[in-house]
């Protein structure tokens, strides 16, 4: 599905993805990190917006910024809004499916159907002016899939969407994967992409960190080196446990906050053996806080084991 070759994009001074190898089979991946990370870089690389400054990629087994019909294939719902206010969605759809050089008699039997899915039918005839931001979100939606694309490529599409439209998007996202077309979903909320597809890619300053299933991220996370803290009113007494091993780095004790900070070299011997020992000195412990749900924690450990900083 996707092919790139030692990629990189710089704007002038600036490098917007670094060095990206990769070779992706079709199915569906979640493209996660921080806002800033060179997600929406390596989209518009993928689309044929941008050119490598160095390497190749290939997409649908051709070249994006020469073969202009791959847009025929792939549909792209961008991160940035869409307003248009005194056109109907349905207007819309219609003239995107038009760009892509779809007979016009089959234009708005496709948009109809797209936006049906999007559940947009009793509102896709008023101008979107009077649409809600979820209303939009689902439009561009709609756009991406009413030429029925073999690639579908999304920039943090479940924004400005409530509780009910999130269950649905979901819903449709999964039906499109078991189907066995492609899916590239951009977010940087694990949860998001988790609900999805189970296969990801974590990317943080432009460079890959880490690819594959949620239980393979798991197991390089809780391999790397990490930042924990400990509250209560006895985890100075875990000091003498944590002082004699070698894969703690450093320790940090707050008396007036009750607070622990142990900087890990290897976090699994540490998740291994803490409940063992709180257990067996009787200890009060109120809390272990960990850097799960901080991705931007997550993602600077794993690149300074990129870069070496660390084993």
């Amino acid at each position: 599905m996707i092919e790139l070759n030692h990629v990189s994009k710089m704007y002038g001074n600036v490098v917007g993805v670094n060095d990206l190898t990769l070779r992706l089979p079709m199915g569906a991946y979640g493209l996660i990190g921080p806002n800033g990370s060179g997600k929406t870089t390596l989209i518009n690389l993928l689309i044929g917006h941008f050119r490598p400054t160095i390497g190749s990629l290939r997409v649908l087994d051709t070249s994006p910024s020469s073969d202009r019909q791959l847009l025929r294939r792939i549909g792209l719902c961008p991160a940035s809004d869409v307003l248009y206010p005194n056109v109907s969605a349905l207007e819309w759809v219609q003239y995107q499916i038009r760009l892509h050089g779809i007979p016009r008699r089959d234009c708005r039997r496709l948009a109809e159907t797209a936006l049906e899915i999007v559940d947009m039918t009793d509102a896709m005839r008023r101008p979107m002016g009077t649409y809600s931001l979820g209303m939009r979100q689902r439009t561009k939606i709609a756009q991406a899939i009413a030429h029925q694309p073999d690639l579908l490529i999304l920039d943090e599409p479940y924004n400005g969407l409530d509780p009910v439209g999130r269950n649905d998007m979901t819903r449709m996202l999964r039906d499109w994967t078991q189907s066995g077309r492609g899916l590239i979903f951009a977010s940087h909320v694990l949860q998001e992409i988790e609900s999805v597809t189970p296969s990801f890619l974590l990317i943080h300053g432009g460079r890959l960190l880490a690819s594959g299933t949620a239980a393979e991220i798991e197991s390089i996370l809780a391999d790397t080196p990490q930042e924990v803290r400990l509250v209560g009113k006895d985890v100075a007494k875990l000091i003498h446990r944590l002082a004699d091993v070698d894969w703690v780095e450093s320790l940090q004790l707050n008396h007036v906050k009750h607070e622990l900070k142990v900087s890990l070299r290897e976090p699994i011997e540490f998740y291994r053996q803490i409940s063992t020992w709180i257990r067996d000195d009787n200890l009060v412990i109120e809390q272990l806080r960990t850097p799960d749900g901080n991705l931007e924690a997550v993602f600077e450990s794993l690149l300074r084991r990129h870069r070496g900083d660390v084993t």
